[in-house]
């Protein structure tokens, strides 16, 4: 089943794809989740085990994942048959995201980086070249544009209202 794109409630101040995005998927618990799937583990009590998070929380925020669209549950047959939590194309589109958080996290977070990630032969060192030009994207290359009403790119656009006297 196809992640259905929407238009949630935004948080207040700037409207924002990122504080859409960390409304669905930024709590404590959401990204660790999604790591673990990613890793192959769609059992609760893998996730569980793996994640740290409390069960209460974890099958909390696997049940909003899921309706959310990030998740799915599929069957997994093995001898036993489970129920087990997969990603979806929604789910998929967050392993960059992922990636990008282990590689800021052995730089900022860890003292020795506790995973290696591996590119046939060599360490997986990401770069992000545009989709459209294939170009390798420099930030100095990049401008940005307020596309909101009413905002710019410094914040929300006063209006000068005529005084009445």
């Amino acid at each position: 089943m196809a992640a259905q794109r929407r238009d949630p409630v935004m948080p207040a101040g700037r409207p924002c794809a990122v504080a859409g995005s960390l409304k669905l998927v930024g709590d404590r618990w959401s990204l660790v989740i999604i790591r673990e799937v990613m890793f192959g583990n769609h059992r609760f009590t893998g996730i569980a085990h793996n994640s740290g998070a409390p069960r209460d929380r974890l099958a909390a925020r696997l049940k909003s994942l899921v309706e959310e669209g990030v998740l799915e549950r599929r069957l997994i047959e093995d001898g036993v048959r489970h129920e087990g939590y997969f990603l979806t194309e929604a789910g998929e589109d967050l392993r960059p995201v992922i990636r990008a958080l282990l590689a800021w996290g052995d730089k900022w977070a860890v003292t020795a980086p506790p995973l290696r990630v591996h590119h046939r032969d060599h360490d997986f060192v990401a770069r992000t070249h545009c989709a459209t030009c294939g170009e390798a994207v420099d930030d100095a290359d990049l401008h940005e544009e307020m596309l909101a009403p009413g905002w710019d790119m410094r914040g929300r656009v006063m209006t000068a209202t005529p005084q009445v006297y």
